[in-house]
């Protein structure tokens, strides 16, 4: 197998994913692969590049950051990962956001991307790109190697990597691997982006790295004193209690205890003056709206998840937690993307914390509307 051309530093698509092998970079998308096997996947195959910018979980921002801030290390990134004239490179954003605009201003090819929670997915941004419907699909093999989708048609092979992992595979080329270690952990190396929104005095993007303290994070962003949880991950992540993000680190190991991970660099403090209970009824009713329309757990088990939800929220005596611990047991593993895996996941978490709310509205009171007087 041929070790393909030279990028713009020189380096060989092997060199270059020996590289960031030696960084330890992993995706900020938020599943955490190591870029350099899929950077030396995708030099082995020739593949496309989509450089995914779509902001798609909810809470996310640090695309967007990156873009407005970092767009020449980006733009240098890009082309480590895809030199050549015979590789194309495409930037994904949400259709009319600012983030595209700047994409267009910039003069790079920009892919168009319905603002729907399912369409930023991987499989379904390469199913985009070549002029298929935004919509995730069945993968048999991994998407860098190419294939074929349901219809028969074949898929070219292509790479997608988030806006913030190309940028860093800039910086490990600019600054080297012992820079990149420089920060973070040892298993979690490097800098890396968090969104943190809600009841914040000062929501943003923060420059920081796996291993600080929750409690850094939640000082840094000016945290409502009042709020009792909090979501990492956004609707795949998980809900803590704010008594337990201040016992641990936003890292892997410290998350593990309550299903979670950093993920895509989301942290959402939720609003103490609301019901939580509603505030998760109204994500999940959200998400059974976000089916790509394709896959059962999907087009039914979401839905069927978010109503077993609102059912107990709303009739505690007649719709017990078994049968939204059943509704959400029922999707992991079963579709065409981790979508249902994501949402299964956060309601189960939200289950467990919120269980002291719960029972308190089973006894026919919410602990939230009497602390704050809000009329029901």
């Amino acid at each position: 197998m041929s070790r393909g051309p030279s990028g713009p530093a020189g380096l060989s698509g092997h060199e270059l994913a020996d590289l960031l092998d030696a960084a330890g970079l992993t995706g900020r998308g938020g599943a955490a692969f190591r870029t350099g096997v899929k950077v030396r996947a995708a030099h082995d195959h020739g593949a496309h590049l989509v450089v995914n910018a779509c902001d798609g979980e909810l809470g996310a921002a640090k695309d967007a950051y990156v873009v407005d801030r970092h767009l020449d290390s980006l733009l240098r990134g890009a082309a480590l990962v895809a030199p050549g004239r015979r590789r194309r490179t495409t930037f994904a954003a949400h259709r009319g956001s600012a983030t595209a605009a700047r994409l267009h201003a910039a003069g790079v090819p920009v892919l168009e991307v319905p603002a729907r929670y399912v369409s930023s997915e991987e499989s379904a941004l390469v199913s985009l790109a070549n002029g298929g419907l935004a919509r995730p699909l069945a993968k048999r093999r991994p998407i860098v190697t190419g294939g074929r989708h349901a219809a028969g048609g074949r898929v070219p092979a292509t790479v997608v990597l988030n806006a913030e992992t190309v940028l860093r595979v800039a910086q490990v080329v600019e600054h080297g691997p012992e820079w990149f270690r420089g920060v973070g952990t040892l298993d979690e190396p490097g800098p890396r982006l968090v969104a943190l929104s809600g009841a914040v005095a000062y929501p943003g993007v923060l420059e920081t790295a796996a291993g600080v303290t929750f409690a850094s994070l939640l000082e840094a962003c000016g945290a409502d004193p009042g709020a009792e949880h909090v979501v990492v991950g956004g609707l795949g992540g998980v809900m803590l209690s704010v008594a337990e993000a201040r016992s641990t680190t936003w890292s892997t190991p410290g998350l593990a205890p309550f299903g979670g991970a950093p993920g895509p660099g989301v942290v959402i403090v939720l609003d103490p003056a609301r019901c939580p209970l509603t505030v998760v009824s109204e994500w999940l009713a959200y998400a059974g709206g976000e089916s790509a329309g394709q896959c059962g757990p999907c087009m039914f088990g979401v839905p069927s998840l978010a109503s077993a939800w609102e059912g107990l929220v709303r009739s505690p005596s007649s719709v017990s937690v078994d049968a939204v611990r059943a509704a959400a047991g029922l999707l992991p593993g079963r579709g065409a993307c981790r979508f249902p895996d994501g949402v299964a996941r956060f309601a189960g978490s939200a289950l467990r914390v919120l269980s002291p709310h719960l029972a308190a509205h089973a006894r026919g009171g919410c602990p939230t509307e009497g602390a704050h007087h809000v009329a029901v």
